[in-house]
């Protein structure tokens, strides 16, 4: 399968059950307010006038007990006395009373609920117990429940309004699904004017029953999605959310926004890995391992979902810069090297045609500035020659205010010369109030505009890194990766007797010579068996951190060296309160690279790996990366490159290329140890010292917790 089908397919990514059962919120044909009212300051007469102004097709019966006709439709007492069974029910009434109205629903047959009220688990304990009265009426009857307090959902093209929020959305291609009913009513608001229309919108709400991850699979199984975006504060079914959002991300592009990020894990954590991957690492890990473009901010997230909707992905990073206002051509190209994106280099025949066409003052180096007082006409032969070059992969055609021509005569010149490449376009089209119709005439082309240079470069940088993804995926569906080491026997044993070096090396990963001793002349033989010279490392449940006590020695080089260094270590170990059973003899090893990888478990995600740059400054430099595991090949190259440490083992300066397939493959073995046993709470090698390519590596020290049976 090429990168352009996985693309452009529009197949139903996830299971067809899920589809289902969450389809009817969508498409009902038959709805039921509960709470339904003709005040027009309460949201129940909201909901009715929203199904009718967006033009809802189907039957709507208004349920209140104390009403004979509201908006000019029959009331009804219940719904046990509705005319005909309906698909959907819309309940906003107060708490207390939607227990009884659920069973009603329930006997009338009714399959699916929206309960728009608040007044439980977001309230503490009462409301929580309601909430939980409720699930398991829903589960007697098999009701399907979205919310409770949330605000529904819209689907332009059913078309469907089932909120109570003033304000009706521009129909569009991006869906967007948000724990937050505010931040939709904010979102809504705020689009009309941006040329963003949406495919479908929904609230999660409080989740009971219908989840974050299934809300998101029926949004981007919609044939009229072609953009997912998503406001989330966190996920109940991390596993289940990754595998479904891969399968997602395959098809159309996904962006994330993750609320509560500076929120760290509450576990107390004794390991390195385990003060370096937090919460919020594991949701960045999973967003990456699911093909997600996590985005920082609201408008960030529709400026990017308007361009991955409507342009193709750039081949590359090259991006070609068109200005007619140097102070912005040079604002763009710091923004793009912000971004880790190119400067177009410009072929020798482009910038020759270019010099002929454009004002002396101007320049035919990237970024191409065609100076203020020049028009239409030049902004197309400019823009033509430049997506003609084949050294371009995108442009930024940027537009200073002028006075002596309409500006939206050059977006009809830029919507023509875009549309005969399949590169993308990010126009800046600049003005106190952008004209209407200069908008207009953008978006019937697919051309996003957006107000800043800074804000092109951005979306330039999200669309690589979709290419980059999909083009992992592919690598990864071709690349050999060895099948996962089995499980050890006995493996359980080294857990629960916390040998961990023991279970590295059952898991294939390569340790250096190494033998513990319980007294000097123990230490003496195992240094002598091993070969000098020799470390000689503290052996205490209690020290976690040796070397802050003096509890390694190393360069021993003979019997007296392995002498002093005992006494020195066990004073040492006196003086920490340590318990000192012994120490460990290791081989000595010289002139390598100092890595760390750990292992930890995630409530939400399960096993996470995390890689970076090891020895006793880790937490000085925090040069680290998490992924969610097990990872194959391409994956754990991904993690690897992702740090300075990753870089580095190519050779820095004077040190030569150190053994990355070795570091690759141990990665993945961890990762698979991370997989396989959840009971492991934290486990990591610091350091993982790596000798020069073809020299391997070998874990020199490693420690773990396990979780109490």
């Amino acid at each position: 399968m090429s990168i352009q089908d996985l693309q452009c397919t529009d197949q139903a990514p996830t299971n067809p059950s899920s589809h289902t059962m969450i389809e009817p919120f969508f498409t009902p044909k038959r709805i039921a307010v509960v709470g339904a009212s003709a005040d027009p300051a309460k949201m129940g007469n909201n909901v009715i006038r929203n199904l009718i102004g967006f033009r809802f097709m189907g039957n709507i019966y208004p349920v209140n007990k104390n009403a004979h006709e509201i908006e000019g439709m029959i009331c009804y007492p219940s719904v046990k006395d509705l005319p005909e069974k309906v698909e959907l029910a819309i309940i906003i009434i107060p708490a207390k009373g939607i227990p009884e109205v659920m069973r009603h629903c329930g006997e009338a047959g009714i399959g699916h609920v929206i309960i728009q009220s608040g007044g439980f688990s977001e309230t503490g304990d009462e409301g929580r117990a309601r909430e939980m009265e409720l699930r398991e009426i829903a589960r007697k009857y098999g009701i399907r429940v979205l919310g409770p307090n949330c605000i529904g959902v819209i689907d332009t093209h059913t078309p469907l309004n089932t909120t109570f929020v003033l304000g009706q959305p521009d129909k569009g291609d991006i869906g967007f699904v948000s724990q937050s009913g505010a931040v939709v009513v904010s979102v809504i608001d705020w689009s009309k004017s941006k040329g963003i229309g949406f495919s479908r919108i929904v609230t999660m709400g409080n989740q009971m029953d219908v989840s974050a991850t299934e809300t998101i699979q029926a949004v981007a199984e919609s044939p009229n999605t072609r953009v997912i975006t998503a406001y989330i504060e966190g996920i109940t079914d991390g596993k289940e959310f990754v595998r479904a959002s891969q399968e997602i991300s395959l098809k159309k592009p996904y962006l994330v926004l993750k609320g509560g990020q500076s929120e760290k894990g509450a576990d107390a954590v004794s390991s390195h890995t385990g003060a370096l991957s937090g919460s919020m690492e594991a949701y960045e890990a999973a967003f990456r391992k699911a093909g997600i473009q996590q985005v920082n901010n609201m408008q960030e997230m529709f400026d990017q979902a308007r361009a991955l909707a409507w342009q193709p992905l750039p081949a590359g990073k090259r991006v070609a810069i068109l200005t007619n206002a140097g102070g912005f051509g040079i604002l763009a190209v710091d923004a793009l090297q912000k971004y880790g994106l190119e400067m177009a280099p410009l072929s020798g025949e482009t910038k020759a045609w270019l010099k002929k066409r454009i004002p002396a003052a101007g320049s035919v180096n990237n970024p191409v500035d065609i100076v203020a007082g020049t028009g239409p006409a030049t902004y197309a032969l400019v823009l033509d020659a430049l997506l003609a070059d084949e050294t371009v992969d995108a442009v930024i055609v940027i537009q200073a205010p002028q006075d002596w021509f309409r500006q939206s005569s050059v977006a009809e010149v830029i919507g023509e010369g875009a549309r005969l490449y399949k590169k993308p376009v990010i126009t800046c089209l600049m003005g106190k109030d952008t004209a209407e119709d200069t908008l207009d005439l953008l978006h019937k082309r697919s051309i996003p505009n957006v107000a800043f240079p800074e804000r092109a470069a951005s979306i330039l940088k999200v669309m690589n890194a979709r290419r980059e993804w999909l083009d992992s995926v592919k690598l990864s569906g071709q690349a050999a990766t060895p099948a996962p080491p089995s499980v050890p026997s006995g493996a359980d044993k080294l857990i629960a007797d916390g040998n961990w070096h023991a279970l590295a090396a059952a898991y294939g990963i390569p340790l250096p010579g190494q033998m513990v001793a319980g007294d000097p002349d123990e230490a003496v033989r195992a240094a002598e068996n091993i070969g000098y010279p020799v470390v000689m490392k503290l052996i205490s449940k209690k020290i976690t951190h040796k070397s802050d006590i003096g509890g390694i020695r190393v360069n021993l080089n003979d019997e007296s060296h392995v002498r002093e260094a005992w006494n020195k270590i066990a004073e040492a170990a006196d003086g920490a309160g340590a318990d000192m059973s012994g120490v460990l003899i290791q081989q000595m090893l010289h002139d390598g690279q100092e890595l760390i990888i750990g292992i930890k478990q995630d409530s939400q995600f399960g096993g996470l790996v995390l890689f970076g740059t090891g020895g006793t400054e880790v937490e000085l430099y925090k040069d680290v990366c998490t992924a969610i595991a097990p990872l194959n090949t391409v994956e754990a190259g991904r993690l690897i490159d992702a740090t300075i440490a990753g870089r580095k083992l190519q050779g820095w300066r004077n040190m030569p290329p150190r053994d990355r397939d070795v570091v690759t493959d141990i990665l993945i073995r961890m990762s698979h140890i991370a997989a396989n046993h959840p009971e492991i709470t934290e486990m990591e090698m610091n350091p993982l010292y790596v000798l020069k390519a073809g020299d391997g590596a070998f874990a020199i020290d490693i420690r773990g917790s396990r979780r109490s049976s």
